[in-house]
Parts: C-alpha cells; sequence; structure tokens
C-alpha cells in the first residue's frame, strides 16, 4: 500500500516523509504519542508556545539547512542567553567577559586569562583522571566550583569524580562581553511555535497518532515497501544483546498569573541542592506579551525503562553494544534507522535534518551504469 512507513514523527521522519512525498512517493507516518513532531512539540497555553519536551533553539552555520526549514515556517531571531543561578548569586553564560566580572570582578581580557590560567597552573593536572580534573584544567577551579560541578552532577546523578574526563573534551571561554550561547550564524524560533514547522513538513501526508509500532509490528511492516524506523534500534531488535542506556528529563510547568517571571529564557540553576537543573520561561523565546506566563522546571532522570529516552549515554560499554545493534540493521536493506533514538547520537536538530537529507542526495554515476526510467525521472536513491 505505501512505499514509506515511518514510524516516528520527530524531525528525521516527517523530513524524510517530506522529501519521499515530493518524489512521488506514498508516505504513511505513525506516532506513539498523541500529537505530531516528537520532541519539537509545542502545547498553547493562553497563546504561549510551551515546548512540551525541553527548549528547542534553532542554530546551524548550514545556509542550505536553514534555507530549507524556512520553506515551511518563517523564523523569528533568537539569540539563546541563558543565566547561571549559583546560591542565589546570577552569571552570564556561555563563560566570558560579563561572567569573569560577576566572578572576579575583573574588567580586562588579560586579567581574566590571567587568573584563569594561574587557577589552572596552581592545580597541576596535566593527565586529566575525571571530569572534575579535566574541567579545571581547562577554566580553572572557580568556574569550575560554581557553574560546572553541580549542574554536571545533578544531570549524570553521579559526582564528577566518577564522570570521564571525555565528556568535557572542551569548555568555551570568551574573551569578549558576548552573551551568546551559540556561535552559529543562523540562530532562530519558529513564528508560532514548532508546530507549524511539522505542519509543513506533513502536509499532504497521511499520519496516524496514538499508534504503537511495537503492538503489531509485523501488520505495520507489511503495509509498506521500506521502514524508515526512528525509535530505539535496541527495542527494534528486542533489546536481544540487551538494553542501550539513555538519562532522561522530568517536566514540571505551571501557569503564573504575572507579565514575566525571571525576565529570560533559561535559568540554570548550577549549585547541588537544588534539585532541578533549569528553569525555563517560554514566552521569553518569541517575545510574547501575554498577561500570564508558563515556567517549566527540569528535572534529571537516570537511566530507566520507564523513563523517556532523551539523551544517548555515549560511553565505551553503550556505543560497543550499539556497534552490535549496528551490524543488525545494516543486514536489513528494507529499513532505515535514523535520529536521535535510532542511530544512537546525541544530535541537535540541524543535524537530524541533514541527517535525512543526506538519503535524498543523488549519487554519482559509475561509468557504463543504466538507470531505469524511474530513477531518471525521480533522480534520487536511497543508500
Amino acid at each position: 500500500m505505501y512505499d514509506f512507513l515511518i514510524v516516528g514523527s520527530g524531525l528525521f521522519g516527517a523530513v524524510f516523509a517530506r522529501e519521499a512525498h515530493q518524489r512521488g512517493k506514498k508516505c504513511l507516518v505513525i506516532d506513539k504519542r498523541s500529537h505530531l513532531g516528537g520532541n519539537i512539540y509545542c502545547k498553547q497555553v493562553n497563546g504561549i508556545n510551551v515546548h512540551q519536551y525541553g527548549p528547542h533553539i534553532f542554530h546551524t552555520n548550514s545556509k542550505r539547512i536553514w534555507e530549507y526549514v524556512n520553506q515551511f515556517v518563517e523564523f523569528k531571531p533568537f539569540v539563546y542567553s541563558p543565566i547561571a543561578n549559583y546560591n542565589g548569586s546570577l552569571y552570564n553564560l556561555p563563560f566570558n567577559m560579563n561572567t569573569f566580572y560577576q566572578l572576579w570582578g575583573c574588567t580586562s581580557p588579560e586579567e581574566a586569562k590571567d587568573i584563569i590560567e594561574k587557577q589552572i597552573k596552581k592545580e597541576g593536572i596535566s593527565n586529566p583522571q575525571n571530569l572534575e580534573e579535566q574541567a579545571i584544567s581547562l577554566v580553572g577551579r572557580d568556574v569550575y566550583e560554581k557553574l560546572i560541578k553541580g549542574y554536571t552532577e545533578k544531570q549524570w546523578g553521579r559526582k564528577a569524580t566518577a564522570l570521564p574526563p571525555s565528556i568535557i573534551k572542551r569548555l568555551p571561554v570568551r574573551y569578549t562581553f558576548d552573551n551568546n550561547y551559540f556561535n552559529d550564524h543562523y540562530q532562530g524560533i519558529p513564528i508560532g511555535g514548532y508546530n507549524n514547522l511539522t505542519r509543513g513538513l506533513l502536509e499532504g501526508i497521511e499520519c496516524k497518532t496514538n499508534t504503537d509500532f511495537f503492538e503489531d509490528k509485523a501488520y505495520w511492516e507489511s503495509l509498506a515497501k521500506k521502514v524508515v524506523y526512528t525509535g530505539k534500534i535496541d527495542e527494534y531488535f528486542n533489546y536481544c544483546f540487551g538494553k542501550l542506556e539513555y538519562r532522561s528529563l522530568k517536566f514540571e510547568s505551571e501557569e503564573l498569573p504575572q507579565k514575566n517571571f525571571q525576565g529570560v529564557a533559561a535559568v540554570n540553576y548550577t549549585d547541588a541542592e537544588t534539585p532541578f537543573t533549569r528553569i525555563v520561561e517560554h514566552k521569553h523565546f518569541e517575545g510574547g506579551s501575554q498577561s500570564t506566563t508558563v515556567i517549566t522546571k527540569e528535572y534529571p532522570l537516570g537511566n530507566s525503562p520507564q523513563n523517556e529516552p532523551y539523551y544517548p549515554i555515549n560511553d565505551i560499554k553503550n556505543t560497543e553494544l550499539y556497534q552490535r545493534y549496528k551490524a543488525l540493521s545494516e543486514a536489513l536493506p528494507d529499513v532505515i534507522f535514523g535520529g536521535r533514538l535510532g542511530e544512537y547520537k546525541y544530535y541537535d536538530m540541524h543535524q537530524v535534518i541533514a541527517s535525512a537529507l543526506k538519503y535524498f542526495q543523488e549519487k554519482p554515476h559509475s561509468p557504463g551504469k543504466q538507470f531505469t526510467m524511474e530513477e531518471k525521472k525521480t533522480k534520487f536513491s536511497l543508500q
């Protein structure tokens, strides 16, 4: 009945469906949630687009990807400039001259650099053995203790001394007064929320929500020539080698009877005592003037089958396990695995889109190769 059954309506599935649909392929998109859009879904509360699964700021250096998403929805320029709250004291992020002035009162880049270099030298760490040593060897003791340690330990549910140094390979330090969290050339938020992007991508494509692929896997697979699977790769293979691990989050949202709660889209709570990692105030993404506001507290959750999988834990053990599942997936020519869960990879939004688009890049013609009329018409093939 279909050329493609697409399991999951997040960015990978939606972009894949759009590209296949434009090439005359018949697609069916199914999603076990009650809505489309995956983790970029927004719930509207009194005119405020609430990022239901955590804040999403679109940023990329790729003009091609930026122009691609702007086909479907207009983006409003937005610069992400979160604040860190450490025991009631506020600091700018990422680490920049504003941060260093707040920490030490220094006003020149040379002064800030000298303080950091002296702290690093004092610690004398030449071969970091854990995350704590790695971070201190990059930014010194003060920045680590106030802005990294508590936040990181809450995120991972482990002491920084028990985490591998590879988690923090580098830490951005800017000796300019620049609070722009991302360095990307293109940054923005879809006007009217991410649901408009999802609607644009899936326009004219058959979609079913509240539909669990695994309740009748054989039936759903029988409907299409190929399957595009964006769920957990280990679940597809019934966890035959064991379960991959993920970090998760719990979101607690509330609407408040005031126009402005914290004056910024996100405040990170970097002390160890506060149980949540940040508070997001959603109206600041689009500059809303509503009479109320909606805030969301994010609580870190560890790896558990009951928790929603958000962040792959790409340590040595899980990477080796994923490679075994990947080998199984490569033996299935009629199933395409994509997205964060399907590829067990931490993707930003622009990277997910690029990953889906690569399947529609025209392959170079080899000498003497004969192409069918269908290939000549559509000018695309699946890798």
